[in-house]
């Protein structure tokens, strides 16, 4: 029986400092799969000895990926266990892999912006501004030594957290553990990006549709305000209490359609694109072309 091949405690060093650059080739077609990659080669060269195996690894991880920067780090540390496993004979595909980090980098992406954009990092700024506002040269490198440590510190503890975690998943291959995991990681994930369209999604119709006089006392009358400073607030007074901005209500196509299902718009592109994605269509070409048609149609007045 062949000799079981362990990832050391220095392999897994080597991928979690690597990971700091995970951003270091991004790309609008794949986003951050460069830099996954290039993590995972000390792993890769590692776990598997003949060129057609690297080969075969480097392109399973050169797949689409995209999530907050640190918080990849326990999802490099789930993965480095099920590529361990699958080195050593253990029934992990591709698929299984695949769908695992898209499972993950979807809802843990969420975490990342509050807790270190909008939590740490203003934090430890405040602190070393105040310091540096008095005069102090210790304030800005208080705020790089802490940032740094905390960071490093936090990459590197939920990259063994994920490691671990993984290697408890495939302790169970035969009860189909991992095929439950995977399976509620792909829903997780596409339940994450449903509710994303809203938000990130935004298709707008402006061809007008009707265009209603107001009655008197149902809009601000400019010519009537005070002048200066005086007008503008009067003017904002009333615009809070519910006075429209101008005599004539105008009600577009996107109006109409959000009061009927607000979205749709934005969901149907949405799916065209996975429809596209399906048939194989390069993003690249996806992007360029949603690109030319979005300023075509802004030129003929329909967006």
């Amino acid at each position: 029986m062949a000799e079981k091949i362990e990832l050391t405690k220095k392999d897994r060093l080597a991928v979690a400092w690597r990971s700091t650059f995970i951003q270091g080739s991004w790309n609008y077609e794949r986003m951050q799969n460069g830099g996954w990659c290039y993590a995972m080669m000390p792993a890769i060269k590692k776990l598997y000895k003949t060129k057609e195996d690297r080969t075969l690894a480097m392109q399973r991880h050169l797949e689409f990926f995209n999530t907050h920067p640190y918080i990849a780090s326990p999802i490099l540390g789930v993965t480095l266990a099920l590529e361990e496993e699958r080195a050593n004979g253990a029934p992990v595909d591709d698929v299984a892999i695949q769908g695992v980090k898209v499972g993950m980098m979807g809802p843990l992406a969420g975490v990342g912006d509050p807790v270190f954009w909008f939590t740490v990092r203003p934090m430890l700024g405040a602190l070393g501004a105040s310091l540096a506002l008095a005069g102090n040269i210790i304030g800005p490198i208080i705020f790089f030594l802490a940032w740094n440590i905390i960071r490093w510190a936090f990459m590197w503890y939920t990259q063994e957290f994920g490691y671990r975690a993984g290697s408890k998943i495939t302790d169970d291959l035969s009860g189909g553990l991992l095929q439950k995991v995977t399976k509620g990681a792909s829903i997780l994930g596409m339940f994450v990006l449903g509710a994303l369209v809203q938000r990130w999604v935004n298709v707008k119709f402006t061809p007008v549709v009707s265009t209603v006089k107001l009655d008197e006392g149902a809009y601000i009358e400019w010519d009537k305000l005070p002048a200066g400073a005086q007008g503008i607030k009067e003017a904002l007074t009333q615009q809070s209490s519910g006075l429209a901005l101008d005599s004539n209500k105008v009600t577009t196509l996107q109006d109409n359609l959000n009061q009927l299902i607000p979205g749709l718009a934005a969901l149907l592109l949405t799916l065209l694109c996975m429809w596209l994605l399906k048939k194989k269509v390069s993003p690249i070409v996806i992007i360029l072309g949603l690109f030319v048609v979005g300023v075509g149609l802004h030129v003929l007045g329909v967006m």
